[in-house]
């Protein structure tokens, strides 16, 4: 005899298969929810990524040519900063031969040109004695139109030549200062031989000779100290000097 259908038992079976699809139903709405915490897009943002700000520093590398100093001492490694300290080195020993040439050429120039006991001083001075006295100006010419120069040449630029000269010191200690000139006017030109000594106990030159050659004429002495020395001498009277 067939069994009859009866509906609760069919639920009753059925049921333990409707309670396993319950799980799923709540892990749907959780999915669904917006209760999160609110520091959850904080610790998000936050450990995204590093920091740019806060990384390791790279920078080119410094080399005795690219260094121009803007890199720190304390970012250097052990060869950049032997680098920087052999660029820093040759540039100080560039400046200090720069101060040594500067200050070289400024004492020549103060000991031949500008000081009053150097050579350049010496010759205008002699110059202007020369174009003074009478006998040079008969011999040479109006004394505003003699001119000076170096060594005779016949290039007109060349006039401009250094003076040569010389400077000796003897077994005394006295300096003796020697040198030549050229001069011309319109009635002639000479040479003008120039001898100055220093003693150790004077502070400036003196004259010893002062002398004008023309050609064709005697010599002429503007400062002689053979000339000096013999006036000094005191006159003999019946063959002995008496005093």
């Amino acid at each position: 005899m067939a069994s009859l259908y009866r509906p609760t038992e069919a639920i009753q079976h059925l049921r333990p298969y409707l309670r396993l699809s319950y799980p799923h139903a709540s892990t749907r709405v959780k999915a669904f929810s917006s209760s999160r915490p609110a520091n959850a897009t904080q610790s998000s943002t936050n450990n995204s990524g590093p920091n740019p700000g806060t990384g390791p520093v790279t920078h080119r590398k410094v080399t005795v040519v690219n260094d121009d100093g803007r890199v720190r001492w304390s970012e250097l490694s052990v060869g950049e900063k032997a680098a920087r300290t052999t660029q820093q080195s040759f540039n100080l020993a560039i400046v200090a031969v720069g101060v040594l040439a500067t200050g070289a050429v400024g004492y020549m120039l103060f000991s031949d040109v500008f000081s009053p006991d150097s050579k350049t001083a010496h010759f205008n001075r002699a110059t202007d004695r020369i174009r003074r006295d009478r006998k040079c100006q008969e011999l040479l010419g109006d004394g505003s139109k003699i001119s000076a120069h170096g060594e005779a040449s016949w290039s007109r630029w060349a006039r401009n030549r250094y003076i040569s000269s010389t400077v000796e010191t003897d077994k005394w200690g006295t300096e003796h200062l020697k040198f030549r000139f050229f001069v011309e006017g319109p009635l002639g030109q000479g040479v003008v031989h120039v001898h100055m000594a220093k003693r150790p106990s004077q502070s400036e030159y003196e004259y010893v000779m002062l002398a004008v050659d023309v050609k064709g004429h005697q010599r002429v002495y503007l400062e002689n100290a053979d000339d000096r020395k013999n006036s000094k001498v005191a006159p003999k009277i019946f063959g002995a000097r008496w005093w």
